[in-house]
């Protein structure tokens, strides 16, 4: 029930979300018990499919991580996270504060299959469809194998979102030549490339490849991801705006707007930011959504979580984490180096 605007955007987002998904999909709602009955009143089409669970208490968009778990116990941001440990939700969705919603998320449903550190994870919208970006703000710092790890998660994800049966994975780099970037990004390249991963690896991409669908999946850590997360969401609202103001500068043009009001619109939400992250590489489904989104926004956020709990991505990062251990090792200069000496 967090973010700028919690209940008056989520409820009306449930309502939207219920009339396109199945009748067995159910939603919980965790938070005030009077404030979300006020909501529900005005929506009345959602009938029986949606049960408060209440709470008065919540995490604050300002606290720290460490601030969440003393204090998040109870909240409807914690409530919502343990319904899936309990076995009463497929999914969590959330609008709070991004790095509690992680930290009390990795506390109560652990990492899966070994992995060290959950991802968030962006669609960005291309010509082609989607490319799927990662990590956009979850770990500011990242190791070789965290990257490894999120070429992983991104693989399977990307398969489960959109359907690719071979969905294809590069590496944010300054350059697609071998010798660039710092060396974790290097090292990162190197195990995907000699490691014997279920993926399709085409190496190094750029920054404008993320928006040309060079690759369906780009890796990088989540200081660089978030950065170009945020220029991109920036550059698209600056677009739009200055498109919005030529088209409303006199009658003749702003008659013309009416006109092509419907193309307009479609043009602002292909380009508008995504709805919303989910936090790959937990045992369950949690999705961030941004804390100034719309009933529009939270709706998309809670179809992209009913997809994902019919999916089986989860099992598919399972099954190439597994491989990583031997990867590592047989990828390690020691091993490079018995192999040349033998």
């Amino acid at each position: 029930m967090g973010g700028d605007h919690g209940p008056s955007v989520v409820v009306p987002a449930v309502a939207r979300a219920a009339a396109e998904l199945p009748v067995h999909v159910r939603f919980l709602l965790h938070g005030d018990e009077k404030v979300l009955a006020a909501e529900l009143a005005r929506h009345k089409a959602i009938g029986d499919r949606a049960e408060v669970r209440h709470s008065d208490k919540v995490v604050a968009m300002d606290e720290k991580p460490a601030q969440a778990l003393r204090r998040g116990k109870g909240t409807s941001m914690w409530n919502a996270v343990e319904a899936i440990r309990e076995g009463q939700a497929a999914a969590a969705v959330s609008s709070g504060n991004t790095g509690g919603l992680m930290a009390i998320s990795k506390l109560i449903l652990r990492m899966a299959a070994d992995l060290d550190r959950p991802a968030l994870v962006a669609g960005i919208p291309h010509s082609k469809g989607v490319t799927t970006f990662l990590d956009v703000g979850a770990n500011v710092d990242c190791d070789a194998e965290r990257l490894v790890e999120f070429a992983i998660m991104g693989e399977a994800f990307h398969r489960a979102a959109h359907g690719k049966a071979k969905p294809t994975v590069g590496l944010l780099n300054v350059g697609s030549e071998e010798m660039k970037g710092h060396e974790e990004v290097r090292e990162a390249n190197r195990i995907l490339r000699e490691g014997h991963f279920d993926l399709d690896y085409r190496g190094f991409v750029e920054g404008d490849d993320i928006t040309r669908g060079v690759v369906d999946v780009v890796v990088t850590d989540g200081f660089t991801g978030n950065v170009a997360l945020k220029a991109m969401e920036g550059a698209a609202k600056f677009m739009y705006g200055e498109l919005k103001g030529a088209l409303t500068s006199n009658l003749l043009a702003t008659a013309g707007a009416a006109l092509a009001r419907g193309g307009l619109l479609k043009f602002r939400d292909r380009i508008s930011p995504p709805p919303a992250a989910p936090l790959l590489g937990l045992n369950g489904i949690v999705l961030k959504c941004h804390g100034s989104a719309t009933d529009r926004d939270f709706a998309q956020a809670l179809k992209v979580a009913a997809d994902l709990a019919q999916s089986g991505f989860a099992a598919e990062i399972e099954r190439n984490m597994r491989r990583l251990p031997a990867a590592l090792a047989d990828t390690s200069p020691a091993a490079a180096d018995g192999a040349a000496s033998a």
